[in-house]
C-alpha cells in the first residue's frame, strides 16, 4: 500500500495540542489566504464538488452537491454549522482531531463560510468533550486576534463570526435539524423536510450543517486540488483520507488516518495489531453502531461507500468495532439497541414504541426465555421499523439487527433451543 500522507493528523502529537504558532509553522491558514486572495466563492464550491469529498459524519452525502443547494447569493444572514455531537458508540474521530489540532477545523470553516457567503458559524459540540471545547475556545480567540476571524478577514472584505455551543447531550442532536432546534433552545426533535436547512435552517435562515472531519478537509482541497485529493484514496468510489477509530477486541485501539479504500483485513491486522489474546475475528461494525455487522468473509472488502453497501453494510463514520469468536452477537445487538431506544426523542411511533419492543425481544432471547415466535416477531419489527421512522435514528438502530438476522440467526435459534446463551 502506498504511503498515506497525514493531512488531518499531520500535527498530532501524543499528549499535546497544537495551537496557532505551531499550526502556522506547518502551513496553517495558507489555504485560507489562497481562498480569499485568489479564488471566488463559486470556484471553491466547484472545487469541493470536483474533489468528490463526501460527508464524514455518517450519511456520506456529497459535500459539493450539498453546498450546491445553498443560496450563497441570497442577501441577508446565512449560517454554517459544524456538527460535533459525535455520540454514536464506536465513533470518536472528531474528538481526536480537535484534541490534536483545533485550528484545522476553524480554517476549514472560514473557507467554507466564504464559499457559501455565510457570515456566522456555530460549532455544536457534545457535552463530554470538555477539553476539546476548551481548546477550541483558545483557538477561536487566537484566530480572531490574528485577523483570521471577525471583520474584513485578511483585508478581503469578507467577515465571519464563529461561536461555540456546548451541548447538553443526547444522541438525537446529531441529526442536523434536531441540532438546529437545540441551537435555538427548543426541544431537539427532528424537523419535517422540506423545507431543508439550506432554505430554512437556523433562525429561519439558509444554513448548511457539516461534520468536523468534513470541514477540516476543505483547506487541504484548496491547497492540493481536486485530482490530488481524489488520488489519495485507494478506490474510485471515494476520495481523500479517512479517520478510522478502532475499538473492541483488538490489541491496539486507536484512531488512524488512512486512505479511503483500505481493506478491513489491512486495518485490523496492520494497524489494530490483530484480534486480542490470540483469538479469532468473528464480526465487526465497520462504521459505527448504526451499521450492519460484517463477518470473516468480508475481511478483504475495501472500506469505501459503494463496496460496503454491496456487502450489506455502510461506511458510516469509519468507527470500526471488532468482536472476537467468544462474543455473543445477540448480547451485542441487545446492548446497541438499548442505546438507541434510550436515545430516541419519542417523536414517531416506529422509534418510540418499536425500539423498546425490539429490546424486549432481544433481552428475552438473550436470557434463554425466547421462542421461535419471538424470532418471527423480531423479523416483523425489523420490517416495520426500517424506512418508516421520521428521521434516521430508528433506521440506524436497525443496522445491527439487520446484521444479526442475516449473519447470526443460528445464534438466536441456539439461544431459544438451549434455553441459555451458548457463549
Amino acid at each position: 500500500m502506498k504511503q498515506t500522507p497525514q493531512l488531518l493528523f499531520k500535527n498530532r502529537q501524543p499528549g499535546r495540542t497544537v495551537f496557532l504558532k505551531g499550526y502556522e509553522k506547518t502551513g496553517g491558514y495558507q489555504g485560507l489566504r489562497k481562498a480569499l486572495k485568489e479564488m471566488q466563492p463559486a470556484e471553491i464550491r466547484e472545487l469541493v464538488k470536483a474533489s468528490d469529498l463526501r460527508g464524514r459524519g455518517g450519511a456520506g452525502f456529497s459535500t459539493g452537491v450539498k453546498w450546491s443547494f445553498f443560496p450563497a447569493d441570497k442577501p441577508g444572514p446565512k449560517y454554517l454549522v459544524c456538527n460535533c455531537d459525535e455520540m454514536e458508540p464506536g465513533t470518536y474521530k472528531d474528538g481526536e482531531l480537535l484534541q490534536a489540532d483545533p485550528h484545522q477545523l476553524i480554517e476549514g470553516m472560514i473557507i467554507a463560510a466564504y464559499a457559501l457567503q455565510a457570515d456566522t458559524g456555530y460549532v455544536f459540540i457534545r457535552y463530554a468533550y470538555r477539553d476539546q471545547f476548551s481548546h477550541l475556545q483558545r483557538a477561536v480567540t487566537e484566530a480572531a486576534e490574528a485577523g483570521y476571524l471577525g471583520e474584513n478577514i485578511l483585508g478581503s472584505g469578507f467577515s465571519f463570526e464563529l461561536h461555540l455551543h456546548g451541548s447538553a447531550g443526547r444522541y438525537i442532536l446529531g441529526e442536523e435539524t434536531a441540532l438546529l432546534n437545540g441551537l435555538e433552545g427548543k426541544r431537539p426533535n427532528p424537523r419535517s423536510k422540506p423545507p431543508f436547512p439550506a432554505v430554512r435552517g437556523l433562525f429561519g435562515r439558509p444554513t448548511t450543517v457539516n461534520n468536523v472531519e468534513t470541514l477540516a478537509n476543505i483547506q487541504h482541497i484548496v491547497n492540493g486540488g481536486a485530482e490530488w485529493f481524489k488520488d489519495l484514496a485507494l478506490t474510485v468510489d471515494g476520495s481523500g483520507t479517512k479517520l478510522y477509530g478502532l475499538s473492541g477486541h483488538l490489541e491496539k485501539t486507536e484512531c488512524f488516518e488512512l486512505p479511503v479504500g483500505i481493506t478491513l483485513r489491512n486495518l485490523i491486522h496492520d494497524y489494530g495489531g490483530g484480534v486480542w489474546q490470540g483469538r479469532q475475528f468473528k464480526s465487526c461494525l465497520p462504521g459505527g453502531a448504526s451499521t450492519p455487522f460484517l463477518t470473516a468473509s468480508d475481511l478483504d472488502v475495501q472500506l469505501d461507500y459503494q463496496t460496503l453497501e454491496e456487502v450489506g453494510s455502510r461506511f458510516g463514520t469509519g468507527g470500526v468495532t471488532v468482536f472476537d469468536d467468544r462474543t455473543c452477537m445477540v448480547a451485542v445487538t441487545l446492548n446497541l439497541t438499548r442505546f438507541f431506544a434510550r436515545e430516541s426523542c419519542g417523536w414517531c411511533t416506529p422509534c418510540r414504541d418499536g425500539l423498546p419492543l425490539v429490546v424486549w425481544l432481544l433481552d428475552k432471547i438473550d436470557k434463554g426465555e425466547g421462542t421461535m415466535d419471538d424470532l418471527q416477531m423480531l423479523k416483523d419489527q425489523y420490517r416495520n421499523i426500517s424506512g418508516n421512522s421520521f428521521c434516521a435514528l430508528a433506521e440506524g438502530a436497525m443496522g445491527p439487527v439487520d446484521g444479526l438476522l442475516r449473519h447470526f440467526e443460528q445464534e438466536i435459534v441456539d439461544h431459544i433451543q438451549k434455553g441459555h446463551c451458548p457463549f
